[in-house]
């Protein structure tokens, strides 16, 4: 049975919600989708079972972020931290799959193109790279007992917010944390834009200042008294698509040129690396055309 890991609907309606009884059936349902997710790459580590526990443990990063100022500053900068480790655990080898999917898409569009092919031996030593990924990412997540570490943060700030002396109605607290992050996002978004030269590390800000906002709208969106969220929305899942495909070929290109070794022939990492930075290149103009009509 597929695994169900959307964010369960907040109580839009009855007696008015409050922020700190309201964490923890926000936070549960991320916390067993990453559980889910970080077991099923032990038995099958699909490109997909790695980026949905990535997926996760950053919606954990990011309602962490929305409840930070009802929470220990320090304690609260700790579990962000370090949640942002497990998902680069496991982004170590996504990043590869990205790699070897950049690399099999330009073949397959161009089968009778041999201009940008890779060999077969260079194909074989990018694969072994990436199955030594794997294995790492594996033992880290081991070492890290993810399920405690995570069962216990859920409890701990559980705890916190429902017996800190305060209280906040959902509603309000929802709005201002959502604006805070929208407002965060478009700040990026003008910087970017106004750049002379795309700059690759500030779109990757707008890509997760975007994201931010997008999972906050997820987790809140019920009690959200503006209805222009629902557009709001849907224009932030068509970012996210424009700059995680600059992020995917940017991110290609870096991997690439920290392992060149793994090329006997260094025609063949001369060529994938020609295809990579077109890629990027292409990528890049769409995400600063997004951005000027934004």
């Amino acid at each position: 049975m597929k695994h169900d890991d959307r964010t369960p609907a907040v109580a839009a309606s009855g007696d008015e919600p409050q922020a700190e009884s309201t964490f923890a059936a926000l936070a549960a349902p991320l916390v067993e989708a990453a559980l889910s997710h970080n077991a099923s790459i032990h038995s099958d580590a699909s490109p997909e079972s790695l980026h949905q526990l990535r997926v996760a443990l950053r919606r954990l990063r990011s309602l962490w972020w929305a409840y930070r100022p009802l929470l220990d500053k320090p304690e609260n900068t700790r579990q962000r931290a370090l949640y942002r480790f497990l998902a680069d655990a496991a982004g170590r080898t996504r990043d590869w799959d990205i790699l070897l999917e950049l690399l099999a898409a330009r073949h397959a569009d161009n089968p009778a193109d041999a201009t940008h092919d890779v060999s077969d031996a260079a194909s074989a030593s990018l694969r072994e790279a990436r199955e030594r990924a794997l294995a790492t990412s594996r033992e880290t997540l081991v070492n890290a007992d993810i399920r405690d570490v995570l069962h216990s943060a859920l409890a701990s700030t559980a705890k916190e917010l429902n017996t800190a002396p305060e209280r906040h109605a959902l509603q309000k607290f929802a709005g201002k944390r959502v604006r805070a992050a929208e407002k965060s996002l478009r700040k990026r978004m003008r910087k970017a834009s106004r750049a002379k030269r795309a700059d690759y590390d500030m779109l990757h800000d707008v890509r997760k200042a975007g994201k931010k906002v997008r999972y906050l709208i997820e987790f809140f969106g019920p009690v959200l008294d503006d209805a222009s969220h629902e557009h709001l929305l849907k224009r932030l899942k068509k970012m996210q698509q424009c700059f995680g495909e600059l992020n995917d070929a940017s991110a290609s290109v870096a991997l690439l040129r920290d392992n060149v070794g793994l090329f006997a022939d260094q025609s063949d990492a001369h060529t994938a690396l020609v295809y990579l930075k077109e890629q990027r290149k292409q990528r890049r103009r769409e995400a600063v055309q997004l951005l000027h009509e934004a």
